[in-house]
């Protein structure tokens, strides 16, 4: 039966093959055969996903007004190193995260059982208690977020009167007027304060809220561990960062967002179902 098997098996795929009669040779010719045709290629895919780029899609509205509630983005995935296939092992550095980068990661849960998802966390007693996303041991850190990296490793950072201090020195920030914030949930549009921040070198826009009392707590003087880094979301007072978790070990960062490949207004119609309309004006542009 064996031999049979092997001979079948080796017909020439573009030969239309006769049922021998056996349901169960015939079932493992037709997958040998699909194998054949559609494997390598579904395989180069997948390679390309873990180790060059891959499509991420924007589904908060964290990092408005840099990324848009449906904005699908690419993200480069050896920015940082060349990793094993599949796996977080890296092979060949290619660089070490720095100030301002926009990265993918994968969500650090603050509190879990599983040791590959324990995070070294900032003190309780001062985040916000009331974002009721937090993971529990029984979910896995599996969930990717999309951040602004504002603390690299060593750095002591401050969060106070909404200014960003880092290592004692205020961060640059200058008012350019109001943002229409739109929240898909309602599409109701809510004044937003727009400012110019400066991180470092990088400048880049961010918005905190009009309304009062509604502004995130202030952050007291933290240090950011060896090997971890700090992130929070341009859209300052709608954006569950670091702030509330804490840091993210450097084996979590996934990538480097680069461009916005294709872009839907979820809040208009006229566009793909269950996508909106299309944002012409957002596709190609270059994340900084």
């Amino acid at each position: 039966m064996s031999d049979g098997l092997d001979i079948d098996l080796r017909q020439n795929i573009g030969e239309e093959p006769k049922p021998s009669g056996n349901p169960a040779l015939d079932a493992w010719r037709w997958i040998y055969d699909v194998l054949k045709s559609w494997g390598p290629p579904l395989l180069a895919v997948l390679v390309i996903r873990s180790v060059i780029v891959e499509p991420f899609q924007i589904p908060s509205g964290s990092m408005v007004p840099t990324l848009a509630i449906g904005d699908f983005i690419v993200v480069s995935k050896f920015a940082y190193g060349l990793r094993l296939p599949f796996t977080n092992i890296e092979l060949i550095p290619m660089g070490e995260p720095e100030r301002g980068d926009i990265d993918v990661f994968i969500h650090p849960p603050t509190v879990s059982d599983d040791p590959w998802c324990r995070v070294k966390r900032i003190p309780k007693d001062w985040t916000l208690d009331l974002i009721p996303f937090m993971p529990g041991p029984e979910q896995p850190c599996t969930t990717d977020y999309v951040k602004r990296l504002v603390g690299l490793p060593g750095d002591t950072v401050e969060v106070k009167d909404d200014i960003v201090y880092l290592n004692g020195a205020a961060q640059a920030r200058v008012s350019t007027g109001e943002y229409n914030y739109v929240d898909v949930r309602g599409c109701v549009g809510q004044p937003m304060n727009e400012y110019e921040e400066t991180l470092g070198e990088v400048k880049h826009t961010t918005l905190q809220t009009t309304m009062y009392g509604m502004h995130m707590r202030d952050m007291p003087p933290t240090k950011v561990p060896e090997g971890h880094y700090f992130y929070m979301g341009d859209n300052r007072d709608n954006s569950a960062d670091g702030r509330v978790w804490g840091f993210v070990p450097r084996e979590y960062i996934r990538g480097k967002a680069i461009f916005v490949w294709l872009s839907f207004d979820p809040c208009q119609s006229g566009g793909m179902p269950g996508l909106g309309s299309p944002r012409i004006e957002r596709i190609g542009k270059v994340l900084e």
